[in-house]
């Protein structure tokens, strides 16, 4: 007889992991199914966590070589150990895959170490062994997207976790795809020392952010280096020897061209990742781009079955799947567990940082309303000014009638730790004036947000 919790999780990611452990804490008995030799999920193994140690790592070495002579800071004989450099991201990796484990065993969540196969609408089975649960939840993520003429090996032309796993610098890296993860990943190849080019089928980088953001910081990594070709489609790429020639032609048609690069990385976009689940057995219906189906409390079409995070519809973001995971936890035991999907942030974690939060201008236009726009550039504040971080502004956007907070937009120096006070604003309804009357700490970063608030009125007090 199959061994019965009260939930399984599949998968054990930010989402998956989250899950278990908030279901843990409500008295739940909880399983959480995972294949891979550590737990994380894609985030903490090959993802989030390895990209974001490799960024800091190199930015460190870009400001040794560029920008700590300003300080009085100077050094001879600057080299790269690249190998010491994926050794200390595989440190860090570490442990926060172990910290995961230890969380398992606090919180006695149960580790089924395999694959998980549907083989009803109540059970699963994990290395052999049968499993049921009152509640089976998925969430097993997404994977690199492909592309047709593109075959990834993993060596040459690679997805983001061949680009975290190189042994030495490319002398041109070509990235197909001007997102996130392509702009993050060419960064620290860029300021390790390689020539980057990145290839876009649409007419602008990142998109989905706000069109004026996406120009300015185009503008920048121009600055930095990257070469951009906006508005082109890759129809193939072909290793020969030690290079990888790509062809490309204008999306609108027009001449093919071949660009030879060391190494291609693939990130137009990621899908959801169902393989070998055999939904078919319980019978879950998924959409037309494989993403799981579900309601707005994460139920599937088959009763007891859920899923969340990359794996159903929704930005594909780490911390969006632990909101899910939380939420669908809290219902699960009772409760009214909530996602307010107009607070989810996003961040681009290059140099400067780019995060959003709320809609964008696009956005307001087209849904008609009336807004108003305060702005403040990083120039004018005394803390970016003393770390020599000038580049970028905070964009704000309020309802014109009412002033509540529609929307905020930052390019600029730890970006991605100045979105959480606007994505607070947001979830409590707050307006710009708001923003602008809370005292904030001098010198600061976020005094640009609090001045920005001042520009929707139209008084601000340092520019």
């Amino acid at each position: 007889m199959a061994e019965t919790f009260d939930i399984i999780v599949i998968g054990s990611g930010p989402g998956g992991y989250v899950c278990a452990i908030r279901a843990a804490q409500l008295g739940m008995k909880v399983a959480c199914v995972e294949k891979r030799a550590t737990l994380g999920g894609t985030c903490l193994n090959i993802g989030c966590i390895p990209s974001k140690a490799l960024l800091q790592s190199s930015e460190n070495f870009h400001e040794l070589q560029h920008g700590f002579a300003d300080h009085g800071i100077t050094a001879s004989n600057i080299g790269i150990d690249l190998a010491r450099m994926q050794a200390r991201k595989g440190e860090v990796v570490g442990a926060n895959t172990k910290g995961i484990e230890f969380l398992f065993k606090k919180n006695k969540v149960t580790w089924l170490k395999g694959e998980a196969k549907f083989s009803s609408p109540t059970e699963i089975e994990v290395a052999g062994t049968a499993y049921a649960a009152k509640s089976i939840i998925i969430a097993t993520g997404s994977d690199s997207a492909p592309l047709r003429g593109v075959t990834v090996d993993e060596q040459r032309i690679v997805t983001s976790t061949g680009a975290l796993e190189l042994d030495k610098v490319p002398g041109h890296l070509l990235v197909i795809g001007a997102g996130v993860i392509g702009l993050e990943l060419g960064s620290v190849w860029r300021r390790l020392g390689a020539e980057v080019t990145v290839i876009e089928y649409l007419d602008r980088i990142t998109p989905g952010l706000d069109a004026e953001i996406s120009k300015n910081f185009q503008q920048i990594l121009t600055k930095q280096g990257f070469r951009f070709k906006l508005g082109h489609k890759v129809t193939g790429a072909t290793v020969e020897g030690d290079k990888v020639n790509v062809t490309i032609e204008p999306a609108k048609g027009g001449d093919a061209e071949t660009i030879a690069a060391d190494i291609v990385l693939l990130a137009i976009g990621r899908n959801a990742y169902t393989a070998g689940l055999n939904l078919e057995a319980a019978g879950v219906e998924t959409d037309e781009r494989g993403r799981v189906k579900t309601d707005a409390h994460y139920a599937t079409n088959v009763p007891g079955i859920y899923a969340i995070g990359d794996v159903i519809a929704g930005p594909m973001l780490a911390h969006k799947a632990e909101e899910e995971g939380v939420a669908l936890a809290e219902i699960l035991a009772g409760q009214h567990g909530h996602v307010n999907y107009g607070a989810i942030p996003s961040v681009v974690y290059t140099w400067p940082e780019v995060a959003a939060v709320g809609q964008t201008e696009e956005e307001l236009k087209a849904a008609g309303l009336a807004y108003k726009v305060g702005k403040f550039p990083f120039m004018a504040n005394g803390r970016a000014r003393a770390m020599g971080a000038l580049d970028g502004y905070v964009k704000l956007l309020s309802d014109k009638e009412t002033d509540k907070l529609l929307g905020a937009h930052i390019i600029g120096p730890d970006a991605g730790g100045l979105i959480a006070e606007c994505t607070l604003a947001l979830e409590f309804g707050a307006s710009a004036e708001d923003v602008a009357r809370t005292c904030h700490a001098h010198p600061t970063l976020s005094e640009v947000v609090k001045e920005a608030a001042l520009a929707v009125d139209g008084r601000p007090l340092h520019i």
